[in-house]
């Protein structure tokens, strides 16, 4: 931590340096700790700062004390977000290590927006994000609306070393050239089919519902139970596409997967939903179901960032400020699921609200982590 400390400390700050009463580094610094110790806008980080300013002078110069909540938006808002892009990578790659060639790497990629940014006349920031099987968000890129995530994908990517990586998305990116893309990195893909790929969902649709075809297909089965429901899992791999008319258009297409979630309820009613997806992985229905399965992981995130840290909640309107805050949010989440504080396996929420109770002790440990 504190030799990213060191990397916040080059911050260029493009503002007239006669005007500047705060630096942009302990501005940086302080959103980053308030928001540990469970602040979530520009007021609550204010009140935080002026509530620990003596501890925060053993990192912080703070020449002219705590800033206004006023004056934390505005500088942050001029914080380029390129910086605090690789501010955040190189985190991640001091978390990373070498884990060999024994398991592929999961990486499931989708977009959230940022709801309390929008407003009427206005588009909500919309924020593509990579996230990792550890629940680790390696990256994102920020797009003006859903519909860009096509665009924003293969730059995330190309940001990212994903050699050897098995990358996942929903539907909206499954496309041509992100799959080319995927392999051009060394990295595979499963990716999922829905309407907007019409022909070719119905067409591997049609191949799954042939009794035949399904038995034929490499299969795996799992059984759960919690809170009066069953659910069984069940995943089907073919290598079976020579009959895929468009099959050259996809990169290094190998398989077809077929996964469906059958539940059923305490009184006995069931639902069953199946989802199709196509993937450059060779025959390994174990592998193929790991990915599938493992894609909860980036929803799993999004839902943190609203519930641990009520990211929609938050009425941030100028877009570069509201897009900083979405990257100090994940950085923050990052080291909350690497630390212990107080008593053991509080949930994450729990931990910033244990840490804003006493943040010298705590955070005074994540620096020396």
């Amino acid at each position: 931590m504190k030799e990213l400390l060191d990397y916040v400390s080059t911050v260029t700050d493009i503002r007239q340096e006669k005007k500047v009463l705060h630096k942009m580094m302990d501005i940086i610094m302080l959103v980053f700790f308030a928001m540990l110790g469970n602040a979530d806008d520009w007021v609550e980080m204010e009140v935080f700062g002026r509530g620990h300013e003596d501890f925060l002078r053993n990192y912080l110069e703070l020449p002219n004390g705590i800033p206004s909540h006023d004056t934390l938006q505005r500088v942050f808002a001029m914080v380029p977000s390129e910086f605090l892009e690789n501010f955040q990578k190189r985190w991640n790659e001091m978390l990373s290590s070498d884990e060999g060639n024994k398991i592929k790497k999961l990486l499931a990629v989708d977009g959230k927006t940022q709801r309390g940014n929008g407003g009427k006349g206005r588009k909500a920031n919309h924020i593509v994000s990579a996230v990792d099987e550890k629940g680790f968000c390696l990256g994102q890129k920020r797009v003006k609306e859903k519909t860009n995530e096509i665009k924003a994908i293969p730059e995330l990517l190309e940001s990212l070393n994903i050699k050897g990586a098995i990358i996942t998305t929903d539907a909206m990116g499954t496309q041509t050239e992100i799959a080319k893309k995927i392999r051009k990195k060394g990295a595979d893909y499963v990716l999922a089919l829905k309407a907007n790929q019409g022909s070719l969902l119905e067409d591997v649709g049609l191949y799954f519902s042939d009794r035949e075809l399904l038995e034929k297909s490499a299969c795996k089965k799992t059984m759960e139970k919690a809170r009066g429901k069953t659910e069984k899992r069940e995943y089907w791999q073919t290598d079976d596409i020579s009959w895929i008319s468009r099959k050259k258009e996809w990169a290094g297409l190998k398989t077809i997967i077929l996964a469906r979630n059958t539940v059923t309820e305490e009184n006995g009613v069931e639902s069953i939903e199946e989802r199709y997806f196509i993937s450059s992985l060779p025959l390994g229905v174990e592998e193929a179901a790991r990915a599938v399965r493992g894609h909860w992981m980036v929803e799993s995130y999004h839902w943190h960032l609203d519930v641990t840290f009520r990211e929609d909640g938050n009425h941030t309107l100028e877009k570069q400020a509201s897009y900083n805050l979405n990257i100090m949010r994940k950085l923050s989440l990052n080291i909350l699921k690497l630390i212990e504080v107080g008593k053991k396996g509080l949930s994450l929420k729990k931990k910033r609200y244990a840490i804003g109770t006493n943040p010298e002790k705590h955070l005074e440990l994540i620096m020396n982590l």
